[in-house]
């Protein structure tokens, strides 16, 4: 939670978290010693898999973990025979859109005020991108 909470002005809430850790969700984490610096949660929904969440405490940030980590979550993706990969990402989040691109995401829709937001331009909420890529197996 504590890296969640440092990375993000909406976080999750324990609750979400901890019913993201077992049944359908898989999980990797990084670490710098005993500390997590970084983690994704994923979901299999079918033959696809979603990337839930991915974080990097920012002290950690901009060393290419979110790199590795997303890396991890394609390769279990293709491991585990998954057709399609899945991940929202908020709007204004272009660090991170650059990242999905150079990864082989491309968007695919909007979700309109989907997330919430501070930003009084915003007024309240802004759009998620939905990104995809499709895994081919032969």
């Amino acid at each position: 939670m504590r890296v969640e909470n440092a990375c993000h002005t909406h976080p999750w809430t324990i609750n979400t978290m901890q019913s993201c850790l077992a049944g359908r969700y898989f999980n990797l984490a990084a670490f710098n010693e005993q500390q997590i610096i970084g983690f994704y949660i994923g979901e299999k929904a079918g033959p696809d898999f979603t990337l839930m969440d991915i974080c990097v405490a920012p002290d950690f940030q901009g060393q290419g973990i979110a790199k590795q980590l997303l890396a991890a979550f394609i390769e279990y993706g293709e491991k585990h025979h998954a057709d399609n990969l899945f991940l929202e990402v908020r709007e204004t989040n272009t660090r991170a859109i650059a990242l999905y691109e150079r990864a082989g995401f491309s968007e695919m829709s909007v979700r309109k005020n989907y997330y919430p937001s501070d930003d009084p331009s915003k007024k309240g909420h802004e759009d998620a991108i939905l990104m995809g890529m499709t895994l081919l197996f032969g």
